[in-house]
């Protein structure tokens, strides 16, 4: 097999990490023990679970919750959960309508908006917006922000989105433009009115925003996404399918945690198999992840919780 590069130093040099894989490989404690690792390296951490599970908290032994909370010196950590972060979106949004329109324009948009609410793409519009406050409008806060990401099918549909929500909002801002335009030809809203549109002018500062996370997400000097797997068959294929999605959207692939590799030199015909069956998935990931850096991170004798052992995770991946 070969031998795989062991080290996620050249990671440091980044402003926003992700960390992302299937379901139960370890992704929370790769995160976090990363995140670690920087911190203690004199970089100022901000460490984003974005995962429902928000294991964060278990991992370092102290509730952390919805506002920034500092862990250690240079490491802060926030867990963002997306049901109140919809809340928040629907009611930023009717107090921007309030500001905008009459009180009977106002009581039939928020009926609209309480009926989108319920929404399946909600809970994405509103990470993703929470996403742009804390990678765009915090970086003067932190030199390194660590994302710890849902599973790998809804982060991929988040990275996504800046895209398809920027083809959307030109076509409003154009329609919006266009509406504007038929009313001067009438003799309605004067050319310097129109200037102070507050619709034009929320479309546009939203289509801002969205452009600068989608220039600094795909900028490969500024962001990475760390997939994390583990030796067994569908993860994998999962991970295979998310570094073809990263691909595709133009996203640097910034390392591969291959996550809870059996010790060596235990005995038993259980022990035996098991062993081999990695082995020939280890190989496997050498061959069809070749190009990317691949980090291997032992099983620990006991799980993960506290300081002590995220050590001992966090100096395998900087090893």
């Amino acid at each position: 097999m070969e031998h795989p590069s062991r080290s996620m130093t050249s990671l440091l040099d980044r402003q926003v990490v992700f960390f992302g894989g299937k379901g139960g490989v370890g992704k929370t404690t790769c995160s976090a023990a990363f995140a670690l690792a920087a911190s203690r390296r004199n970089k100022r951490v901000l460490l984003v679970s974005t995962d429902p599970a928000h294991s964060t908290s278990d991992i370092f032994e102290r509730h952390i919750g919805g506002s920034e909370c500092e862990l250690l010196p240079n490491l802060s950590a926030i867990e963002i959960d997306a049901d109140r972060e919809s809340a928040r979106y629907v009611r930023d949004v009717k107090r921007d309508i309030e500001r905008m329109f009459s009180p009977g324009v106002v009581r039939q948009a928020h009926r609209q908006i309480d009926m989108a609410a319920a929404s399946p793409g909600l809970a994405e519009v509103a990470l993703l917006d929470r996403m742009i406050d804390l990678i765009v409008e915090r970086e003067q806060l932190f030199d390194l922000v660590v994302f710890d990401t849902a599973p790998t099918g809804h982060t991929l549909q988040l990275l996504r989105m800046p895209e398809a929500m920027t083809t959307w909002i030109q076509a409003l801002v154009k329609h919006r433009r266009a509406l504007l335009e038929i009313d001067r030809g009438s003799g309605g809203e004067q050319p310097a009115a129109a200037l102070a549109d507050p619709i034009l002018a929320a479309l546009e500062r939203r289509h801002e925003r969205l452009a600068q996370l989608r220039v600094r997400v795909t900028d490969r000097g500024w962001t990475s996404f760390v997939l994390v797997t583990i030796p067994e068959r569908l993860a994998i294929e999962e991970t295979a399918r998310a570094a073809d999605l990263l691909s595709d959207t133009n996203v640097d692939i910034g390392g591969l945690v291959v996550n809870r590799i059996l010790p060596d030199g235990l005995a038993g015909e259980f022990y035996v198999s098991r062993k081999a069956q990695e082995r020939s998935y280890l190989d496997e990931i050498a061959r069809r992840f070749e190009r990317l850096r691949r980090i291997e991170v032992r099983q620990l004798a006991r799980d993960v919780y506290g300081l002590t052992s995220l050590t001992l995770v966090s100096d395998q991946l900087m090893r």
